[in-house]
């Protein structure tokens, strides 16, 4: 009996150690067919250097009010494509990729100092870094889904840069949740192992970011292949593997939920009515927490209103910006 436990326990022991070695020094593929992030640009692009990040945005309009619009998980600027131009007829539009997301670059673990740039610290920093840099004093934050977050914490943080919120089925908790889960995920994914393979695991994207895709859409026969591939453009952009993964596991801010209820500036929260992703009884539970809130609930749509029922989320924002003056 003695002999087999001795057995199994060298047994497990080889085990572990070729877990712990073998992601260590296994050959990792590279990335095909990738190129510098400014090779991929539109012609409207922009760069600009903020906070040690090199920030790929677009800009349309001018004066007062100043928007700046915010994108969610797996997106970029070009989520916004549908509104950029009613919105600019009331000012300034100025809409980035987020780190991690679309052109914006992507820095590497050991490449960036103080905080870091992928996580939930770093976000309402640089919301106002851009602000700074293209001379806006206040700004109306959109921001849909975790764009919506880094919407509220710039609020709870910055409240004097902030002139108004609008909610986009904004993935925002109001309670104060204290992130221990996420924290024991985020040893994990620390660890060297983890962070050798983790860019393999994120490179499938592209057979269930489509999918994905979809839930996020009422009607997904809308996502016509202009569409897609406007989405799929970044994962051309050098680092882009890397970069998703250490979004991922970068460290989240947790617990502003009930600062972010006491923001009294005015905040329109809209919500498509069949959301799957963020169900919209979320967005409506905000709207009756928030001190100065409006919701709006678009039917017969999902979880990006400003792209797949554009027509319904400008009448609703301009409803809210013209109250405003």
């Amino acid at each position: 009996m003695k002999r087999i436990l001795k057995v199994i326990l060298i047994v497990l022991g080889i085990l572990l150690l070729l877990l712990l070695v073998v992601p260590l020094i296994i050959p990792l593929p590279p990335l095909e067919g990738v190129v510098a992030p400014e090779k991929l640009a539109d012609a409207d692009s922009q760069f600009i250097d903020l906070n040690g990040v090199r920030v790929h945005y677009k800009k349309f309009g001018q004066g007062a009010p100043n928007f700046i619009l915010l994108h969610g998980f797996a997106a970029s600027e070009f989520s916004w494509r549908e509104v950029y131009a009613p919105l600019s007829k009331f000012g300034t539009v100025a809409a980035y990729d987020r780190p991690g997301f679309g052109l914006t670059s992507r820095p590497l673990p050991g490449e960036w100092r103080g905080t870091n740039p992928y996580g939930g610290d770093f976000q309402p920093e640089l919301v106002i870094a851009l602000m700074d840099a293209l001379k806006m004093d206040k700004a109306i934050l959109v921001g849909n889904s975790a764009g919506g977050g880094v919407a509220a914490l710039t609020a709870v943080r910055y409240p004097n840069r902030v002139q108004a919120l609008v909610m986009v089925d904004a993935a925002v908790s109001l309670t104060s949740g204290s992130g221990n889960d996420f924290n024991l995920l985020a040893m994990l994914y620390a660890t060297p192992q983890m962070q050798r393979i983790g860019p393999l695991l994120v490179r499938n994207v592209k057979d269930w970011g489509l999918d994905f895709g979809k839930s996020a859409w009422h009607d997904a026969s809308k996502i016509t292949p202009a569409i897609w591939e406007g989405y799929l453009k970044p994962l051309q952009s050098k680092d882009w593997d890397v970069g998703l993964w250490n979004f991922q596991t970068a460290p989240r801010v947790a617990g502003y939920g009930e600062q972010f209820k006491k923001f009294d500036k005015p905040v329109l929260v809209i919500t498509g009515d069949d959301d799957k992703i963020i169900p919209k009884e979320r967005s409506m539970q905000m709207a009756k927490e928030l001190p100065n809130a409006k919701l709006v609930v678009i039917p017969n749509c999902g979880h990006v209103p400003h792209e797949e029922c554009p027509g319904e989320f400008m009448s609703a924002v301009r409803d809210f910006v013209t109250a405003l003056r």
